[in-house]
């Protein structure tokens, strides 16, 4: 398989130290990437940092004779799976919306046959002005793919829309895009969203989502827990708001931001999931990928437990914790696709087999936790529902999620 080729456009802006984690996180998933810095970006990074994190030369000059001639804009903007303009400021969205080539980015941009992706970063005043938003429309028209950016603190001490989004979530993003043909190929995609769409193949569906791990406290101090990241959980859930769905995140304790579009709800213990999950119906589809702990201490600790010296462990007996997969099995208001996942260590399919038919589920993704899944980026698994077992190949979390988002989607349609 080809190595993933992304151009980066670093545009003026303090957010621009941004890009250079972006490219780390890029480098990490196997990328190639090479960055243009226009001057404005040069007054934040520095070519030398850039060029450090992406082991190439970094470009911004125009009327460079020497990169003209041995690589030159059109070259530039050709080389590319996929051009990515982060953070994009209010001058250089102008510049894309209008057709502006006055510098070597913009004239990439203009030349370029390659897919677009643009993360805007700005002054509030300056995202809600009538001609930014108006240019936004007219490059989603043009057939670019926005990131609307995130709320919060601004440098400048106000407070609103505006901040350049994670650049986990930024990385995550150009996956979904690069997922859309093999790397290397020329991807065709479809016009650009904000957010989701809400013509998308699950608009009007309200999907319920849990992710992550529960933490099931002994005491003040410590708890029962796993190495649940989260990872495949909060995929699905920006997958499925990106398919237009209204989607409910059940999260237990992460570090990971909030899907774009996505309503999160977060809770610690197994008790305090099943609650969750039960407020937010009704559902057309659930896809419960926390791992839940099985086991709770009867009773929690009031201090902290201390030795005592004689090297006996101290007692803690426990007890179940509720089933809720089987708990929304036989609810009243069971989801029409109810879908388990199922973390396994040996007879993967197996397990499997034999939980989709005690739980009275519809579905259990299955996949094999003895290595690096939990925590890591990559996944392999296996769809197994009433007479079928369909096994994919490993993948990135992201496109499983996209995969089992159109299985779900293509499910409630039919």
């Amino acid at each position: 398989m080809t190595t993933p080729r992304i151009l980066l456009i670093v545009s003026g802006g303090i957010a621009a130290y941004k890009s250079l984690e972006l490219v780390r996180l890029l480098k990490r998933d196997g990328m190639r990437v090479r960055a243009v810095l226009t001057k404005g970006g040069a007054e934040f990074v520095t070519p030398l940092s850039l060029g450090a994190l992406t082991e190439d030369h970094v470009y911004s000059d125009m009327f460079d004779l020497k990169d003209e001639r041995e690589i030159g804009h059109i070259q530039l903007s050709r080389q590319a799976d996929l051009v990515v303009v982060c953070p994009a400021s209010a001058d250089i969205i102008a510049k894309m919306a209008a057709g502006i080539a006055d510098d070597l980015a913009t004239t990439i941009l203009l030349a370029t046959d390659k897919p677009v992706l643009a993360i805007p970063a700005m002054n509030v005043r300056m995202w809600e002005h009538a001609a930014t938003r108006r240019n936004i429309r007219q490059l989603a028209a043009d057939g670019v793919t926005i990131m609307e950016p995130d709320e919060g603190d601004m440098a400048c001490g106000e407070w609103g829309k505006g901040r350049l989004p994670d650049p986990e979530a930024i990385a995550g993003e150009i996956r979904r895009m690069l997922s859309g043909g093999a790397a290397g190929d020329v991807i065709t995609m479809p016009p650009a969203r904000l957010l989701s769409d809400a013509s998308g193949p699950l608009s009007g569906k309200h999907v319920l989502v849990t992710a992550g791990p529960t933490h099931e406290p002994i005491d003040p101090v410590r708890y029962i827990a796993n190495r649940s990241s989260g990872k495949q959980g909060y995929a699905i859930a920006a997958a499925a708001a990106q398919a237009g769905a209204r989607v409910t995140l059940i999260s237990g304790p992460v570090e990971l931001p909030t899907p774009r579009g996505v309503t999160r709800i977060d809770v610690q213990t197994a008790r305090e999931m099943l609650a969750a999950v039960e407020d937010a119906l009704p559902a057309d589809a659930a896809v419960l990928v926390a791992a839940v702990a099985d086991w709770r201490v009867e009773r929690q600790a009031g201090q902290k437990l201390k030795k005592d010296g004689s090297g006996a462990p101290a007692p803690l007996p426990l007890t179940e914790n509720p089933d809720i997969l089987a708990t929304l099995a036989i609810s009243a208001q069971r989801p029409r696709l109810l879908v388990g996942f199922a973390a396994e260590t040996e007879h993967v399919i197996d397990h499997a087999k034999a939980k989709l038919a005690r739980k009275g589920c519809d579905l259990i993704v299955a996949n094999d936790v003895s290595g690096d899944v939990m925590g890591g980026s990559h996944n392999r698994v296996h769809l197994v529902s009433a007479g079928s077992v369909e096994s994919w190949d490993e993948t990135s979390k992201e496109n499983v999620a996209a995969r089992l988002v159109d299985y779900i989607a293509n499910r409630l349609a039919n």
